[in-house]
């Protein structure tokens, strides 16, 4: 991270970031006698120890191996689209930065409707395919991810997974939302600061006026970086 850029972020980008809206949002429809799963928790299931307290039953699901020193939470080391959880169990499905590397939605999207009760919700925070980034993403062959994003954000190679991106348009949602019998509540497209080039201060300073432009054009929102949805099931 360069100073320049550390101006720039502190100046230009001073709001939430779509994680912590996307936390409110989960939070907004959470009780405290609820069950929360995290599809896609992590090895440590960061965000779902946020909710401790704030619902009965904390579920974590990810096919990585658990860190060992995480207590309280009930894990499962299996496929989000095939848990062992019963049906109509949970009240509230959450999950962040996975939705893109889901290779077969209608699996995933049948799942979730199968373990909520009815009324439960189902909310995600996705990238979105017509970000700059995830376009290079999608260009770029899987097997050179996990160095680019080591190198360009710092994250361990090991935590980089193959994206597909088939959940992450408006269009593609709405289908798997229709096949599957989900509700759409709220589609939001948010934006953050271009925290890919944090390491230079002159690209910085481009995809920071870049952001600002499709922030301040409604008809430009569809390229924001990410998309936050609520589905419900009925």
């Amino acid at each position: 991270m360069t100073a320049l850029a550390q101006r720039l972020k502190n100046r230009y980008f001073p709001g939430p970031h779509p994680y912590a809206i996307f936390e409110d949002e989960v939070a907004s429809h959470l009780r405290p006698g609820d069950a929360l799963m995290d599809a896609g928790c992590g090895r440590k299931a960061p965000v779902l120890l946020k909710y401790a307290g704030k619902a009965r039953r904390l579920v974590g699901v990810d096919l990585v191996n658990f860190d060992t020193s995480v207590q309280h939470l009930e894990l499962y080391r299996c496929d989000i689209s095939a848990t062992p959880l019963l049906d109509n169990s949970i009240d509230v499905i959450m999950s962040r930065s996975v939705m893109e590397h889901v290779t077969e939605p209608s699996k995933v999207f049948a799942e979730a409707r199968r373990i909520l009760k009815p009324g439960g919700y189902f909310i995600f925070l996705t990238a979105n395919l017509w970000d700059y980034a995830s376009i290079i993403a999608a260009t770029v062959p899987n097997r050179f991810h996990p160095w680019i994003v080591s190198k360009t954000e710092g994250r361990a190679e090991h935590d980089v997974f193959p994206v597909a991106y088939r959940t992450n348009t408006r269009r593609a949602i709405r289908k798997w939302s229709n096949v599957t019998g989900f509700q759409i509540l709220s589609f939001r497209y948010l934006g953050q600061y271009p925290s890919y080039f944090m390491f230079n201060g002159f690209l910085f300073t481009v995809a920071t006026c870049y952001q600002k432009l499709i922030q301040a054009i409604p008809r430009l929102h569809f390229l924001q970086g990410w998309i936050l949805v609520t589905l419900r099931k009925p």
